[in-house]
């Protein structure tokens, strides 16, 4: 992807359901979850680089014991610097008790992290504070062990105010205006109101060891009724995990499916990621058996180890998010392999047009790295095409087949080279300077030689265009100087037009190349009165319930084909002085949907918000770019 997108999180969650001493006997290691934890992290890490965290809770420990193990890391390779402190630790005990390694009990008793619920987290942080405070996992601490709340999560709520109000109104006073204290608090308020009148009721039924209720807490909690309660009013994406501090555990998802989560189980673990294939791998699982948390649901791992998946808000229209799709998960993922693929094929029959049919003066590339299985799709789509015109030419017989004609036919193919080449220890060297302007046209390489020059039509293939900055001041001036006489740049996903609000960097009208191309035009053609219209419509609504509000920058493209808006994004992406006519090509939203039928999420190219609240986001983001406010739109 030429344009950086930060995203948040991932999250990866484990419950052994054996004792430390089965997996000792059976895996040779006491930390066997431990181990897997740091897999699954790793495996999950292109979710997240700006920090990460890890916690753990022990079941069954005497008062007195501390039983919750935290660490949180902001290092350039946070998780590798979180297991790197943990494993420290163990390194102490090998070396000077190294039988103690073998004695899972032992280790449980003296050692922190060894517990057998186990919480992971990578973040990635859009515009909130990158701090050691701003990683997950997040506590919320008590004496009462069944009051203990740990929570990590891929989320992003729309209606904070709201929820900060409801806190209000209940008479707590949060100490920081941010998604997560309230996502902490209101689960921890339902938490108290649960702990608390399971506590009165065992008093009414004359129980009088409060020792014993303690216990008797812990196996009647209703972990779905506090879940149903606390997400009651939320408006966002989110996947979020917690663990109560007795052992009950969850990992809940939003009700339109919007960000992703996965499970496993065995009888010996149960193991929850925002990602498939790090389940797969990490355990040497199939495809199917790695199961997709259902939108709405929350997968509740109770301490006896009971496993339920229940229903916990009112269930949407699935929207999952169509992003993740095309770019934010691993392509490893053997769905999302299939879905990139179709995608690059999908976009053939208009390529092909753009070329004039042409395949000997055509060389086909992409942008490194996320557009590569893209790319193999278009290729396979190409060569179809190349063999259907083989076949249509050997198959005429009106004309005389010599056998030097039947050699330039079988010889037909499509010219597939690696043309742009990302130079990925200078984008981290640069990264640092606030003034990169001449070295940002250098992140990218090209390989000299390939293209005849004046001839050729070039044709890379880029997962998306959000704000065209790198191809203009980067791919371009260097795919120039081969001296194609056309370059098509090609997008896998269709014009990004809208902020999103759950969790992905993408919150700002004026950075969306679509967007500047679609004002550029009504400037243009006359019509600055639909800009002012529409930033009225949108101030007007500012303080109207989220569910009366529609999305009224829609009538910002309205006027405009959307041919017309890639032609001027095409000119604006294009840099001074350069040779070749620069073309830009668009997935479109038929076509994506037709690549990735069950993940209907598509609102940063539609506008079709899956929650009330993403209205209200984009014309708060409208107002604020009319304004100069150089902020996002939600909390």
């Amino acid at each position: 992807m030429s344009d950086q997108i930060k995203h948040e999180c991932g999250v990866a969650f484990i419950r052994l359901l054996k004792p430390l001493s089965f997996y000792q006997k059976k895996y040779g290691t006491a930390l066997y979850g431990l181990n897997k934890l740091y897999l699954l992290m790793e495996k999950q890490h292109n979710r997240g680089q700006d920090g990460a965290g890890v916690a753990t809770i022990k079941l069954d420990v005497e008062p007195g014991k501390r039983y919750i193990s935290r660490h949180r890391s902001m290092a350039s390779n946070a998780v590798a610097d979180i297991f790197e402190y943990i494993s420290k630790k163990f390194a102490e005990v090998e070396k000077e008790r190294p039988e103690k390694m073998q004695d899972a009990d032992w280790l449980k008793e003296h050692m922190s992290f060894t517990g057998e619920v186990l919480l992971g987290h990578l973040r990635y942080g859009t515009h909130g504070k990158n701090s050691i405070e701003s990683c997950h996992p997040f506590l919320r601490q008590n004496n009462w062990m069944t009051r203990n709340l740990v929570i990590a999560g891929n989320f992003n709520m729309t209606n904070v105010d709201e929820l900060l109000q409801q806190l209000y109104d209940l008479g707590q006073h949060p100490k920081e205006k941010a998604d997560t204290v309230t996502v902490l608090e209101k689960i921890g308020h339902f938490l108290d109101t649960e702990v608390q009148g399971l506590f009165d009721q065992f008093k009414r039924e004359g129980n009088d060891d409060n020792i014993a209720i303690s216990k008797m807490i812990g196996e009647n909690m209703d972990v779905a009724k506090i879940l149903k309660k606390s997400a009651k009013n939320w408006d966002g994406g989110y996947t979020i995990a917690g663990i109560l501090g007795h052992g009950d555990a969850f990992v809940m998802r939003d009700p339109a499916g919007i960000r992703p989560a996965y499970y496993y189980h065995n009888d010996e673990i149960v193991v929850a990621t925002s990602e498939r294939p790090a389940i797969q791998t990490a355990f040497n699982v199939p495809f199917e058996d790695v199961k997709e948390i259902k939108p709405g649901h929350a997968l509740i791992v109770k301490k006896n180890g009971t496993i339920e998946e229940e229903q916990v808000s009112e269930l949407v229209e699935k929207k999952s998010c169509s992003f993740e799709r095309i770019y934010f998960s691993r392509g490893s993922d053997a769905a999302i392999y299939r879905e990139r693929k179709q995608l690059g094929r999908l976009l053939v029959p208009t390529i092909l047009e753009a070329v004039d049919h042409d395949i000997r003066n055509t060389v086909f590339s992409y942008i490194p790295n996320t557009a590569e299985i893209a790319f193999y799709g278009l290729v396979e789509g190409v060569n179809k095409y190349v063999k259907s015109l083989q076949h249509e030419m050997l198959a005429n017989k009106t004309e005389t087949l010599t056998e030097e004609r039947i050699n330039e036919v079988l010889n037909l193919a499509p010219r597939v080279e690696k043309i742009a080449i990302k130079d990925v220890k200078l984008r981290t060297f640069i990264t640092q300077d606030a003034d990169r302007g001449e070295m940002v046209a250098h992140v990218y390489d090209t390989t000299y030689g390939l293209i005849k020059e004046g001839t050729d039509t070039l044709v890379v293939l880029d997962d998306s265009i959000v704000r065209g900055t790198t191809l203009k001041q980067s791919i371009l001036k260097i795919l120039d100087r081969l001296g194609p006489k056309k370059i098509i740049v090609v997008s896998s996903a269709p014009q990004i037009r809208y902020p999103d609000c759950y969790g992905i960097d993408m919150s700002r009208m004026g950075e969306f190349v679509a967007f500047e191309a679609a004002i550029n035009l009504l400037k243009e053609s006359g019509q600055e009165d639909l800009i002012v219209d529409v930033y009225q419509k949108c101030k007007n609504s500012h303080d109207l319930p989220k569910e009366q509000v529609k999305n009224y920058v829609k009538a910002i493209y309205a006027p405009f084909t959307d041919q017309q808006i890639s032609d001027r994004i095409a000119k604006i992406i294009t840099p001074k002085n350069i040779t070749a006519e620069v073309q830009v090509i668009y997935q479109t939203l038929d076509n994506l949907h037709k690549a990735c039928p069950d993940h209907l999420g598509d609102w940063y190219f539609s506008g079709d918000y899956p929650t009330p609240g993403g209205n209200k986001v984009v014309n708060r983001a409208f107002v604020n770019w009319m304004e100069g406010k150089n902020q996002r739109a939600y909390m």
